[in-house]
């Protein structure tokens, strides 16, 4: 098995510090946050004031579903996508690229239909155009 095939995987804190500086910027203890985290789809509060904190500092934490999300959202005053983001980055490993560009997400769109030989010519063809930082 090769070296880096053994590499420690590298931890990812997106959602922990989305929270942080959040949380910071708002003012509010764990409590009062939690307080404020409610689903504007089921009115209920499915954060925990000690799931916020366990988050925050580094516990192991189950990943948010989808109410607690938009409760976290509401809680945190930021658009759900943000919040879902960040999660998907710290929980899945999972990096969001937007684009405003009509050409690029158009090239989005159309890499999910493409096989992984087309999508390698075209990261070449992209390449010799603008290479990668």
């Amino acid at each position: 098995m090769a070296a880096e095939d053994r590499a420690t995987p590298v931890e990812r804190s997106q959602l922990r510090d989305l929270v942080r500086e959040r949380r910071a910027t708002l003012g509010l203890s764990y409590e009062k946050l939690a307080d404020r985290c409610i689903d504007p789809k089921s009115q209920e509060r499915p954060v925990k004031s000690s799931w916020l904190h366990r988050l925050e500092t580094g516990e192991k934490v189950q990943p948010p579903d989808i109410s607690q999300l938009r409760a976290m959202a509401a809680g945190l005053q930021v658009r759900l996508e943000v919040v879902q983001d960040a999660a998907g980055a710290q929980f899945f490993g999972i990096d969001v690229v937007r684009s405003g560009s009509g050409p690029a997400r158009a090239l989005v769109e159309r890499a999910d239909r493409m096989t992984d030989e087309q999508l390698q010519q075209l990261l070449r063809l992209l390449d010799s155009f603008a290479p990668p930082e």
